[in-house]
């Protein structure tokens, strides 16, 4: 599957990118994770830590699929709600839901001190507006249901908005606690790190079969050389839908740009993320060398030749997004723009865990606008199912998984 399409910025933020060999014979270990982006390279992180003999491998070079593509806003709040994770499955786990996310941002920040090469991880608070009057009422009761369970938000109204931005909103979400990110750099530097502590990485090695047997799983890679493990973890992104296609999986096109780098952020309170209530919605940061990103634009899937026709009136059209929020940067100029897959759930909920046919195997697929947090959520999860056989969050993002009146999560097992 061709990813993504156009110029790329975060592949221009390393000077010298590691190389890692091709499997060139058979191989042995007790887990092997399928992918090198930043689900494989954050699972992998928890494998190594918990001990387990570790094996990598990406078809790309590492942190060249979608992982490159993606903007690094890490967030709490979600493109489903607080309030519509609590209608759809119930306050404890719609909360817990949250909370995992607000977790999440410190536990990059954690990572990227471990870090081989500086991720930019900067603290950032979020702006979340409402694109009109009529979006009003929903976003009230948002952040009563976000003050509620003891997320740290404000409200500002249209006047308050006005006075911290260049532009006016009839009113907006302010939140604390939320950071950005360079995540090819968090990707590979990750990997890079673990790979100095005992994990072995493939890149260019790509999985053409696999033979899940009742104590192990056999891998064959092109070459014809084979990989034997006790798990594996399928950490493959959207591409993972050409290999099981779940049918609450939804994917889709999305699109960003990056201007170049400029002196100063006029009506920009503390270059904090910006996003909105309107569905798609565009969405906001500022990078370390301070460029602005902004993105959205969202369209049903399109395959690459549609998606590069799309690429420079995409582009014009997020300018003027741009412009029109912040009208004093006029004239800037944009160094970067393209377009990638995007995938979502119908439920909003990323799918992590096992699924039908493949019972020594573990899937990642942390679908969503806030990619990055349910790759921590994923990391731990599939650590403890190897380790431990178990999780206690794992109902909530089961393959299997139901909203049901009760406002529980049925796992589709019962």
């Amino acid at each position: 599957m061709d990813l993504k399409s156009g110029s790329l910025l975060w592949l221009d933020s390393v000077d010298h990118l590691k190389s890692y060999p091709r499997v060139a014979q058979n191989l042995s270990c007790d887990v092997v994770v399928v992918g090198g982006g930043e689900s494989g390279a954050l699972i992998s992180h928890e494998l190594i830590k918990a001990g387990l003999d570790t094996i990598l491998v990406d078809k790309r070079k590492i942190g060249h699929g979608s992982s490159s593509a993606n903007t690094g806003l890490l967030q709490f709040s979600n493109d489903k709600t607080l309030t519509s994770c609590i209608e759809t499955y119930g306050v404890e786990h719609g909360v817990r839901y949250y909370h995992l996310c607000l977790e999440g941002v410190e536990k990059v920040e954690a990572l990227a001190r471990e870090c081989s090469i500086e991720p930019e991880f900067v603290r950032r608070d979020s702006l979340y507006f409402a694109s009109s009057e009529q979006d009003l009422p929903l976003l009230q009761k948002e952040y009563k249901t976000l003050k509620k369970y003891g997320f740290n938000v404000d409200y500002m109204h249209r006047g308050d908005v006005e006075q911290s931005f260049s532009f006016s909103k009839p009113g907006a979400i302010y939140a604390k606690g939320d950071a950005e990110v360079n995540p090819f750099k968090l990707t590979v530097g990750l990997i890079e790190a673990n790979a100095g502590k005992g994990l072995r990485v493939f890149e260019n090695t790509e999985v053409v079969d696999h033979r899940e047997g009742e104590d192990e799983v056999t891998l064959l890679v092109k070459g014809d050389y084979t990989i034997r493990s006790k798990f594996v973890v399928y950490a493959m992104g959207y591409e993972a839908q050409q290999m099981k296609r779940n049918p609450n999986a939804v994917l889709g096109t999305s699109f960003a740009i990056a201007t170049e780098p400029v002196s100063h952020f006029p009506g920009w309170k503390d270059r904090c993320l910006i996003w909105e209530t309107v569905r798609p919605y565009l969405y906001a940061r500022t990078t370390a060398d301070n460029r602005i990103i902004i993105g959205g634009l969202d369209e049903p899937y399109i395959k690459k030749d549609q998606r590069e026709r799309h690429l420079q009136s995409k582009r014009d059209h997020l300018l003027q997004s741009l412009l029109s929020l912040f009208p004093d940067l006029e004239g800037i100029n944009v160094d970067y723009y393209w377009g990638a897959v995007f995938g979502s759930t119908h439920d909003g909920f990323p799918i992590i865990g096992p699924q039908p046919e493949f019972p020594r195997s573990f899937f990642a697929l942390n679908y969503g606008g806030n990619g990055t947090m349910y790759c921590t959520i994923a990391a731990e999860l599939i650590r403890d199912f190897i380790v431990k056989g178990e999780h206690p969050d794992a109902p909530i993002f089961s393959n299997f998984r139901v909203p049901n009146k009760s406002n529980k999560i049925n796992n589709g097992n019962a």
